[in-house]
């Protein structure tokens, strides 16, 4: 059983220092394609939050119970593909009879959450650093706030930025990418907080 402490760890490192847009530059479709409006970001990022959750629940469960007993782990990556595909289906339908306001806001993006590299990248990754179950979802979740956190700023910075006068060349896109260069800079600030935190706790 993991400590408090490993927890702690994981859940700033997931969100600050190995941020899954900034650090690891997955799921950067949807950072640039729906952060535009704060308010369609914030839907975006629960949605996202919940099938990257889910997911990896599933996914674990399938690599522990029938891929590794089986002897199929070379099927890891299409059987999880095929996984998440399932899983942004049901949200795609839950989320048309729940809040069909955010399903029209969500447009095309929703569906780019089936391709969305960071779902299946995490759901890889806690396999690969060999999380237990709690761990491994723990892992997700923190992610998923890592990755609702940089799309929030990034779209909040992006409402600013289309009410003042960019130069003609730096519209659009261009500036998108500027500012999200300047953001992962800014983030790097936190590199090496995980390690700083273990050496003060093992004091």
């Amino acid at each position: 059983m993991d400590s408090v402490f490993e927890y702690l760890i994981v859940f700033i490192s997931a969100i600050f220092v190995n941020n899954v847009v900034f650090s690891q530059i997955l799921g950067i479709c949807p950072f640039l394609g729906v952060s535009k409006k704060i308010e369609t970001a914030t839907g975006m990022a629960g949605a996202v939050a919940f099938v990257l959750v889910l997911a990896t629940l599933v996914t674990y469960c399938l690599q522990k119970f029938v891929l590794d007993p089986y002897g199929l782990g070379y099927l890891q990556t299409i059987a999880f593909i095929l996984v998440i595909a399932a899983l942004v289906q049901m949200v795609e339908i839950i989320l048309k009879k729940v809040s069909p306001a955010l399903y029209q806001a969500l447009g095309v993006f929703l569906p780019l959450i089936t391709t969305n590299c960071a779902v299946l990248g995490v759901a890889i990754l806690v396999i690969q650093k060999d999380f237990n179950l709690l761990m491994g979802i723990w892992y997700a979740l923190s992610t998923a706030l890592g990755f609702g956190l940089a799309l929030i700023i990034f779209a909040g910075i992006r409402e600013q930025l289309s009410m003042t006068a960019v130069p003609k060349g730096m519209q659009g896109m261009s500036i998108a990418l500027v500012t999200a260069g300047l953001l992962a800079m800014a983030f790097m600030g936190f590199s090496g907080v995980d390690n700083g935190l273990r050496a003060l706790f093992a004091q």
